[in-house]
C-alpha cells in the first residue's frame, strides 16, 4: 500500500530562522502561518519543523524542558494547532522534531534528580553514576560528547560537596534519559499522543539509534584519538528496537491516517539499518551518502546506487537530501574545491563542512543542477528552508553572534552550524529583509549579509530564470515526468562525466564536467526544463541537468539488472558509522 510520504517533497523549518511576526528578531509559528500560501506555491507536500518544544534554546531547542508546550519565543500550542489545520487545508502534512535521547538540564525531571540522592527515583529516569578514583574524583568511564569533551558532568550534593556524574552524549546541557526506565518509556509515549491528538501527521526522530546506551557502560577501547573505532556502547543496543515497536503501534492507531516515523539512524552497516525499518518499526530513515559526496558523476552515481540498494533491501523508500541545519549550503560547497577523498567513515557530515574559497557562481550552477537531479530520484526528498533562493553558507558572522554549541565547545576552532542558519530574505528593500514586521526594533537573531537582498522571495518570484522558479517548476512537473513508485534505470552515454537514467516517463541528464556535452545519437528526447538557460534537445551545457519526456532506446540495463548491480554494491560501500551528527 502507498502512503503519503513514498515520493514526497518535504520542506524543512528551522522555524527560528524562518519568519517572525512578533518582532522580536526571532522566527516563530505566526511567522510561518503567514507564510503557508508560499509554502503551498512552492509545491510541498509536507513540513517538518525543526524543534520548537519549551527550550532554554542553548542548543535551539534540541535541549527540551517541557515536551508538552511550545516555547514562548515561538509561539503557543494553539498557534501550533493554527498551523497544522492551516497546512492541512492547503494540502501539506506537518511532522515535528522528537528529541527523546536527552533533554534540558531546565526540564522538572533533571532538576528533581540534581536535588534527589543518589539511587532515588529521581535519578533513575537519567544515567547517573558514582565517578572513579579516590573520592570520585574521574568520570564513570572514558566516553567523549559528540559535541567534543567528556560525556560526564559532575553535581553538587546536597551537603555542597562534589556528588555523582549524569551522562550527556552531547552538550552538558543535555542529560541523556535512561530509556531503561519504564517510566521513561511511558512519558514519552504520552507525549507522542498529545502531539498526535493536535493532529501531527508523524515525526523526525533525532539520533535515533541513541536511545539505549549498553546497560555495564564500558570504557570505549578508541577513546584516545587515533585508535579504535567508534563507541559501540554508545550507539545501536538491541533494546532500541522496543522502544519503535511501541511507538509505531501508537501510531497505527491513528489509521486511516497512520502517522510517520522517520529516523536520523547513524549505523555501521545496512544490515543494522534494517533492523529499524522493518514492519513494525520506523518508515524510513535518511540518507545522507548523496549529501557528501564531491561534484563528481562517479561519486554522485555511486551513492545513489548505494541508497537505492539500501532501500531495496530495507524496502522502504530513500528519504533523499543535499542541505540540511546542520551542514553548508549547497550553494557554497559545491563552489568549493572539490575533495575526492573518501567521508570519514566515523563523522560522515564532516565533509559537508569544509572551509575555503568558494566560488558562488559556481556553486550556484551547480546547486541548480543537483536539484534536479535530486528531484527525478525515487523516494522522499527533503529540501531545506532558503536552498531554493540559492542562499550560501555565511562564514564571516562576528564571533560575538555566534551560538551553535559547537563554536561554543571547541573554543571557535570549529564554525559551526550557524552559517546554515541565517534568517530568510523575504523583501529586498525592508528591514531585514522582511523577516521582521515593519518597525521592529529588535535585529534578526543572527545577522544576514547584505547579499541576501538580491536573493529575496521578492526579486525571484517574477523572474522565470531565478533559483525559485526552478523549484517551482521542477516540483510541479515531478510526479508527472516521474511517476511515483516507478524504478530507476541508467543509460550508458559513453561518457564518464554525463551522466543519465530514467524513471516513468521520463529522463534525467546530468552533465558534471566543465565542457557541453551532446546527448548519445539516436535518443529521440523532448526537453521539458533544464537548470541552465543553454540546454536544448541535443546538448546539456557545462554543470548542468536537463529533464526530458521519453526513455531512450539504447542499451541501459534492465531495472532488475540495476537493482541487482546495486546489492553488490553493498558489499564494498562506504559504511555509516555512529559518530552521530544530530548534530542532523
Amino acid at each position: 500500500m502507498s502512503e503519503w510520504w513514498d515520493d514526497a517533497v518535504v520542506y524543512q523549518v528551522y522555524l527560528r530562522s524562518f519568519a517572525d511576526a512578533t518582532a522580536d528578531g526571532v522566527g516563530d509559528l505566526p511567522g510561518l502561518r503567514s507564510r503557508l500560501d508560499y509554502l503551498a506555491g512552492l509545491g510541498v507536500d509536507a513540513l517538518w519543523l525543526n524543534p520548537c518544544y519549551a527550550s532554554p534554546q542553548r542548543d535551539h531547542g534540541y535541549d527540551i524542558s517541557d515536551y508538552f508546550a511550545i516555547d514562548p519565543a515561538y509561539g503557543t500550542v494553539d498557534d501550533l494547532a493554527d498551523v497544522v489545520n492551516d497546512a492541512h487545508a492547503r494540502g501539506m502534512r506537518v511532522v515535528m522534531d522528537m528529541v527523546a535521547n536527552h533533554c534540558s538540564d531546565r526540564h522538572e525531571w533533571f532538576q528533581a534528580a540534581v536535588a534527589g540522592r543518589p539511587g532515588s527515583p529521581e535519578r533513575a529516569r537519567f544515567l547517573f553514576r558514582d565517578g572513579r578514583g579516590p573520592g570520585g574524583v574521574l568520570p564513570p568511564n572514558n566516553w567523549q560528547s559528540v559535541f567534543g569533551g567528556p560525556a560526564w558532568t559532575r553535581v553538587m550534593a546536597a551537603d555542597g560537596s562534589a556528588g555523582q556524574w549524569y551522562l550527556h552524549s552531547f552538550d552538558p546541557g543535555q542529560p541523556d534519559f535512561d530509556w531503561r526506565n519504564p517510566e521513561v518509556v511511558d512519558y514519552f509515549e504520552r507525549v507522542l499522543k498529545f502531539w498526535f491528538d493536535l493532529g501531527i501527521d508523524g515525526f523526525r526522530v533525532d539520533v535515533a539509534h541513541g536511545l539505549i546506551k549498553d546497560a555495564a557502560l564500558p570504557d570505549w577501547p578508541g577513546a584516545d584519538e587515533g585508535k579504535g573505532d567508534h563507541n559501540y556502547a554508545m550507539w545501536d543496543q538491541p533494546e532500541v528496537h522496543g522502544i519503535y515497536r511501541g511507538w509505531r503501534s501508537i501510531g497505527e492507531g491513528y489509521a486511516p491516517e497512520r502517522k510517520y516515523f522517520v529516523g536520523e539512524i547513524w549505523v555501521p552497516s545496512v544490515e543494522r539499518l534494517t533492523r529499524y525499518l522493518v514492519d513494525d518499526e520506523l518508515h524510513q530513515a535518511f540518507s545522507f551518502d548523496l549529501l557528501v559526496q564531491p561534484w563528481n558523476a562517479e561519486r554522485f552515481r555511486g551513492a545513489i546506487e548505494r541508497t537505492l540498494a539500501q532501500s531495496a533491501q530495507t524496502g522502504t523508500p530513500a528519504a533523499w537530501t543535499l542541505n540540511n541545519h546542520d551542514v553548508h549550503r549547497s550553494v557554497t560547497r559545491y563552489g568549493q574545491r572539490q575533495d575526492l577523498v573518501d567521508p570519514s567513515p566515523s563523522d560522515m557530515i564532516a565533509a559537508a563542512r569544509r572551509i575555503g574559497e568558494v566560488s558562488l557562481q559556481l556553486g550556484t550552477l551547480r546547486a541548480r543542477t543537483a536539484v534536479l537531479l535530486l528531484l527525478a530520484l525515487p523516494g522522499t526528498v527533503y529540501l531545506y528552508q532558503g536552498e531554493e533562493l540559492g542562499l550560501p553558507e555565511v562564514f564571516d558572522l562576528p564571533d560575538d553572534a555566534r551560538q551553535d554549541p559547537i563554536w561554543l565547545r571547541s573554543n571557535g576552532a570549529e564554525l559551526g552550524r550557524d552559517g546554515c542558519r541565517v534568517p530568510l530574505p523575504w523583501s529586498h528593500d525592508a528591514p531585514s529583509f522582511g523577516f521582521s514586521p515593519p518597525g521592529t526594533a529588535l535585529a534578526p537573531w543572527l545577522p544576514q549579509p547584505s547579499s541576501f537582498g538580491k536573493l529575496a522571495v521578492d526579486m525571484q518570484l517574477d523572474d522565470p530564470n531565478s533559483m525559485l522558479a526552478l523549484y517551482q517548476r521542477a516540483i510541479a512537473m515531478r510526479g508527472a515526468l516521474f511517476q511515483a513508485s516507478v524504478g530507476l534505470r541508467w543509460h550508458e552515454t559513453g561518457q564518464h562525466e554525463l551522466l543519465a537514467f530514467s524513471r516513468g516517463d521520463g529522463t534525467c541528464v546530468v552533465n558534471f564536467g566543465d565542457r557541453p556535452l551532446s546527448l548519445p545519437q539516436g535518443w529521440d528526447l523532448e526537453l521539458m526544463q533544464a537548470s541552465g538557460a543553454d540546454s536544448d534537445q541535443a546538448q546539456v551545457p557545462a554543470n548542468s541537468a536537463a529533464w526530458f519526456a521519453g526513455v531512450p532506446a539504447d542499451h541501459g540495463a534492465k531495472p532488475g539488472e540495476t537493482i541487482e548491480a546495486d546489492r553488490r554494491l553493498l558489499e564494498t560501500a562506504t559504511v555509516y558509522r555512529s559518530q552521530s551528527v544530530r548534530e542532523q
